[in-house]
């Protein structure tokens, strides 16, 4: 079964880590790559104290990283006027709550994604049954327990604004997590996918390491909601985005990373479905009462 849509060097989004270590992919837009997954700081360089957003916290153990390339983008001593969170896995929240007290900032999220950064809910076990390398096959042993940072938890509006991050606009992603969400600018066509969909095969240390440019579905032994998870793909590429930079992979950008999601929508039942996975047949949803485990 096909995995991926391939895409070629040239629709990467960047030439590689700056002197900070990280990947600048717009005048206002970077990423940093933490271990297996993507943080994304929104803001120019040198905007200062509170002068930015961080989007997600990495993984367990990459503060001083997180912290260090933000000084080197920002300013000796730059905090962010919030944390915006695209979901609440276990390697986007790693140091959510250390960064969050530390810099005694907002952290924003869906309020699905609530139960699971406020310490009452964690989510549904990982499936190594959908294969496809090291990661899937160890995920019933990756961390599914929540954080609590319920202190500093704020709903994002209903409207679809994103109160700190001025342009952009979120876009409910859901299927690999309930309250996934997708952050979109229209003026340059940037998207902020989260696990939405990513562009490296995630399931595989190999593939995570080398990072080929392809673009794959979400990433399968998380996933708990594969219809959903279909939605949200052709919702993103409806859109048509410019730019994009997932929770995992290389950021994309043109119009061959453009065709790319749109055929990952079309296909995506043949290109990233598994061939089997516990999921399948039973999504784990908030409505069935599934998505949200006692801790």
């Amino acid at each position: 079964m096909t995995q991926q849509v391939p895409l070629s060097e040239e629709a990467r989004a960047d030439e590689g880590a700056g002197p900070d270590g990280t990947h600048e992919i717009a005048p206002d837009l970077a990423y940093l790559r933490t271990l297996i997954a993507n943080v994304v700081f929104s803001g120019p360089p040198g905007a200062g104290d509170r002068g930015w957003v961080l989007v997600d916290a990495g993984v367990f153990g990459t503060k001083r990283q997180i912290k260090a390339a933000a000084e080197a983008r920002f300013g000796a001593g730059a905090r962010p006027s919030a944390i915006v969170l695209t979901h609440g896995h276990f390697d986007h929240v790693g140091v959510l709550e250390d960064l969050a007290q530390e810099w005694d900032v907002p952290v924003y999220a869906h309020e699905l994604e609530l139960p699971y950064l406020n310490g009452t809910a964690a989510y549904p076990p990982g499936d190594p049954s959908v294969g496809g390398g090291l990661i899937a096959s160890l995920s019933s042993l990756l961390p599914t327990r929540p954080v609590d940072v319920s202190a500093r938890l704020r709903i994002l509006p209903a409207d679809g604004s994103v109160p700190p991050m001025p342009g952009w606009r979120w876009v409910h992603t859901p299927g690999h997590a309930p309250g996934q969400v997708s952050l979109w600018r229209e003026t340059d066509r940037a998207l902020i996918a989260g696990d939405a969909f990513v562009t490296t095969k995630q399931e595989s240390v190999y593939a995570a390491a080398v990072q080929s440019p392809e673009m794959h579905g979400p990433p399968r032994y998380f996933t708990i909601d594969w219809a959903k998870s279909r939605a949200s793909v052709e919702t993103l590429a409806a859109l048509r985005p410019s730019l994009v930079v997932t929770g995992h992979g290389r950021a994309m950008k043109g119009p061959e990373m453009t065709a790319a999601l749109e055929t990952l929508a079309r296909t995506f039942d043949r290109v990233a479905l598994p061939e089997q996975g516990r999921y399948l047949d039973h999504p784990a949803t908030v409505e069935n009462g599934l998505a949200y485990r006692t801790p």
